[in-house]
């Protein structure tokens, strides 16, 4: 999806489907009322960050799994590298937006 620059806009697991068969689980998403097309790497870290939020607080001791994600998604996407390091400073600025306030 990233790589063809569409960012989602509500990337969480509420937006997430599972198909079977059980043996070859497929992700699909779902709701694109947000979506847009963007080829910066803010937009797919933000998308990247919501996903994490959305895991984290929905979600309990699901860290291990979002860090897989992050992997599967390095290895696997061929413009993870912009995005990845964009990711972390979106993480920075929201520690920052919640020690204030």
């Amino acid at each position: 999806m990233h790589d063809e620059d569409l960012i989602h806009g509500d990337l969480t697991t509420s937006n997430m489907l599972l198909r079977r068969p059980p043996e070859q689980l497929h992700i699909v998403l779902i709701d694109f009322g947000l979506s847009f097309v963007s080829g910066l790497p803010e937009d797919k870290g933000v998308d990247l960050y919501v996903l994490e939020k959305a895991f984290l607080s929905t979600h309990p001791r699901t860290e291990p799994v979002f860090e897989a994600f992050l992997k599967s998604y390095g290895a696997s996407s061929k413009k993870s590298s912009p995005v990845l390091k964009k990711l972390d400073e979106v993480r920075l600025r929201g520690r920052k937006r919640s020690m204030v306030g």
